[in-house]
C-alpha cells in the first residue's frame, strides 16, 4: 500500500471515531536488536496509532539525554541500517498501522537517497521524518519519496515565521509534526509554549493533521496537548520506561502500560470536552 494512503487512512479512522492519535517512538537497536522488534509490536498492540522507529545517529542534535543515550548504546551494540529495515519489515507483518522512520539526513545520504527510500518502502515504511533537513534542501530526497509513495513529514517550531510555515506546509505530506518547545526532545514537567496560538497559526496554512511532540511526559501532558492537535508523539517517556528491572518482559510491560494509559487519556479528553479539531481553514 502507498504509505501516504496508509497514513491518511489512519487519521481518517481516528476522526471517524472521534479519537486523538498516539504516535510512539522507539530507538532502533535499544536495548538490543531482537528486543526492539518485540517492543515495537507490543506498542502497536497497546494502542499506538502510528509507530515511529528512530535511526540511531552519533550526533543526534535534536534529541535530549534519554534518546541520546539510547542511540549511543544501540550503535555500540552494532545495529546497522539493514537491521532497522528488518525491524520495520517485522513490524509491518505484525500490524497494518503506519510505520515511520525518524532519521537524521547523514544516514540517508551515506546510503544514497534512492537506495534508502527503496529499502524503506520495501520494508513497509510509510513515511520519513528528517529533523535536520530544511525545506530548502529536501529536493533530492523528495524526488525519491514522491514516486515511492512515502510521505516526507516536516517539522515546524513555535518560532517558525508565518512565511516559513507557509513554505513548509506547501510541500507537507502525511501530517505536520509540531515541535512543542524550543530545544531538544525529552519529557518535561510542563510545556510552556502557547500550543493553541502555535497550532492555530499552523492550521491557517494546511489542512493536514497536526501532531504535537517533544516534551509529552505522560497521560496528563498528552491530554492537555491533544486539545490543540490530532495526535501526540511520545518518545523519551517511552524510552525511559524501557529502563529498569525485569529484562525484556519488564520493559514491554512498562512501555505497553504507559502507551495504554496515554491512549486512554486521549480518549477521555474527547469524552470530557467533546472536542475534535475541525478541518482547518487554509489561507489562500
Amino acid at each position: 500500500m502507498d504509505g501516504k494512503i496508509r497514513i491518511a487512512g489512519a487519521f481518517a479512522r481516528l476522526r471517524e471515531k472521534g479519537e486523538k492519535g498516539l504516535i510512539t517512538y522507539v530507538t532502533a537497536g535499544y536495548p538490543g536488536k531482537r528486543q526492539t522488534i518485540e517492543i515495537l509490536k507490543a506498542l502497536a498492540d497497546a494502542g499506538s496509532d502510528l509507530i515511529e522507529i528512530g535511526v540511531p545517529f552519533s550526533d543526534p542534535i535534536a534529541d535530549g539525554p534519554v534518546i541520546q543515550r539510547a542511540s549511543h548504546l544501540a550503535l555500540a551494540g552494532g545495529v546497522k541500517l539493514a537491521d532497522i529495515f528488518d525491524m520495520a519489515g517485522s513490524l509491518r507483518k505484525h500490524t497494518d498501522k503506519p510505520v515511520l522512520l525518524m532519521t537524521y539526513y547523514n544516514p540517508v545520504f551515506r546510503a544514497g537517497t534512492g537506495n534508502f527510500v527503496r529499502k524503506a518502502r520495501d520494508s513497509g515504511v510509510d513515511g520519513l521524518i528528517v529533523p535536520d533537513l530544511p525545506v530548502e534542501e529536501d529536493g533530492p530526497l523528495r524526488a525519491e519519496t514522491g514516486p515511492a509513495g512515502l510521505a516526507l513529514i516536516p517539522l515546524v517550531a513555535p518560532n517558525s515565521s508565518d512565511r516559513r510555515l507557509e513554505k513548509i506546509a506547501a510541500g507537507a505530506e502525511g501530517f505536520i509534526y509540531c515541535v512543542s518547545v524550543k530545544g531538544v526532545t525529552g519529557s518535561r514537567k510542563e510545556i510552556t509554549t502557547d500550543l493553541k496560538s502555535f497550532t492555530d497559526r499552523v492550521k491557517r496554512h494546511t489542512g493536514l493533521p497536526l501532531a504535537v511532540g517533544f516534551g509529552i511526559s505522560g497521560p496528563e501532558a498528552a491530554s492537555r496537548a491533544a486539545v490543540h492537535c490530532d495526535a501526540v508523539v511520545v518518545g523519551s517517556a517511552i524510552m525511559a520506561a524501557l529502563e529498569g528491572d525485569g529484562g525484556l518482559t519488564g520493559a514491554i510491560e512498562r512501555a505497553g502500560r504507559l502507551a495504554g494509559e496515554i491512549k486512554e487519556a486521549l480518549k477521555q479528553e474527547v469524552r470530557d470536552h467533546g472536542q475534535y479539531p475541525h478541518q482547518p481553514q487554509v489561507q489562500k
